[in-house]
């Protein structure tokens, strides 16, 4: 073995044959060390993308020679481990502060509160589920009625729902009405509803047409063939119905004892009818309403007394004009048929209305003297035709009087047409003279409805 030789004094550096001579295998063999060159670029790209795929990145230049850097010690499975956990964290967002997380959750109840609160108030507006109702509401619209007050009514009568809790159902149905454009298109008159009717249809049916709907004509209990021709009128029926109430083929009037009747006053049944605009037809309906209501009646008691069917229908009139209180009807029918048994005067003054045509202010002294058939102080007996068109509470009361003596009756002062009943004429005067002191102390009628 030889020594090695000196290094130079004052040098780090030793002499160019102490240099070991190069690789003959690297050097002298260009195929060899292309091979080699390869396969260090396939091992440094491999490490590379391993180091990506872990989230590891050495920057190049780190201190290393670019040799030593090629062949740097691949990281162990720990060091991957934790580096993908350090990775993982990295993505992962940071949870946000508490205040923020109660913020989110009090803005998001709001949001659903209020899609809540939105939901309800569109059903209760729109009723998706609501539908026609069901059974018969007549309602009457005055004239100049406002949206709001046409709700009230129809409210008020149970045509539509009083709403949901802080929105009344009048309001909500102003609403819809003002939605569909209509709030003035609802006319004044007598409309047939039903009960629990959804906005949209109650709406339908008070802006239709006449033709559409139908006219709804409500007769009252004991009004005349001039009073029953107005509200015809109004109601827009077309046709004179005066006229066509002369007589009518639909029915026969010498089966009622009325063959020399000049007219259908008492046989045209006061009820709500449902039309189309003609007066011809309301006539039908009303003949065909009485002969279903008076043919039922018990006529015995009547014909014991030797009275016709044309006879209790005049009586039914008179009845329906002098009472106002319904358990009163066969007491006043009692003295009627009394009277009439003893051949005196009636003395009833809605016969003279009939005759004179005033229903509303006292009668006056010339009235009440008038040379009429219907002046029943003056003339014995029933007045030759009904003063009226009776319901069928006067006429089964007409039909079957109570069983009383009574042959007077007065009104009570102080109360709502309450009468006092005697088969005394003094009792009679004496109530008779403290009416009329009643009378002029209050300046008009003292009853108290």
């Amino acid at each position: 073995m030889s020594a090695r030789p000196p290094r130079e004094p004052g040098t780090d550096e030793r002499p160019l044959d102490d240099v070991a001579p190069p690789d003959p295998l690297s050097f002298d063999d260009p195929e060899a060390q292309a091979r080699e060159e390869r396969r260090l670029e396939r091992e440094r790209r491999r490490r590379e993308r391993e180091q990506r795929r872990l989230g590891i990145r050495r920057p190049p230049g780190d201190g290393q020679p670019a040799a030593e850097q090629q062949t740097a010690v691949r990281p162990t499975r720990v060091q991957r481990a934790r580096a993908g956990m350090a990775a993982a964290r990295r993505r992962l967002p940071s949870r946000p502060p508490s205040t923020a997380i109660r913020r989110r959750r009090t803005a998001a109840v709001v949001v659903l509160a209020v899609a809540a609160l939105a939901l309800w108030f569109a059903l209760a507006l729109f009723q998706p589920f609501g539908g026609d109702g069901d059974g018969k509401v007549v309602v009457t619209i005055p004239k100049g009625a406002t949206a709001s007050e046409v709700g009230d009514i129809l409210e008020r009568k149970g045509v539509i729902s009083d709403g949901p809790p802080l929105v009344s159902g009048s309001t909500l149905f102003r609403m819809r009405l003002s939605m569909a454009g209509k709030t003035d298109q609802i006319p004044e008159g007598t409309y047939t509803l039903a009960s629990g009717m959804s906005y949209g249809a109650a709406i339908d049916e008070l802006t239709a047409s006449p033709a559409e709907r139908g006219v709804t004509v409500v007769i009252p209990e004991g009004y005349t063939r001039d009073q029953i021709a107005k509200v015809a009128s109004d109601a827009g029926l077309k046709g004179n119905y005066k006229q066509a109430t002369v007589g009518s083929k639909l029915i026969d009037l010498k089966q009622y004892g009325a063959g020399g009747a000049k007219s259908l006053e008492g046989f045209l049944f006061p009820a709500t009818y449902e039309l189309h605009s003609n007066v011809d037809e309301l006539v039908s309906q009303q003949l065909k309403a009485f002969r279903q209501n008076f043919d039922k009646l018990d006529l015995s008691s009547a014909k014991s007394k030797n009275l016709t069917p044309y006879d209790v229908l005049t009586i039914a009139s008179m009845i329906e004009r002098e009472v106002q209180v319904p358990s009163e009807r066969r007491l006043v029918a009692a003295v009627i048929y009394n009277r009439l048994a003893a051949g005196e005067p009636l003395a009833i003054d809605a016969t003279i209305r009939y005759a004179t045509g005033n229903y509303d202010k006292p009668l006056t002294e010339s009235e009440l003297s008038i040379d009429s058939p219907y002046n029943t102080r003056l003339v014995a007996g029933l007045p030759p035709t009904p003063i009226g068109n009776p319901g069928l509470a006067a006429m089964k009361a007409a039909a079957d009087p109570a069983k009383s003596d009574a042959r007077f009756y007065v009104i009570k002062p102080g109360t709502c047409g309450e009468h006092v009943f005697t088969d005394s004429e003094a009792e009679f005067n004496e109530a008779a003279a403290e009416y009329q002191r009643a009378l002029k102390e209050q300046g008009g009628s003292p009853t108290e409805c």
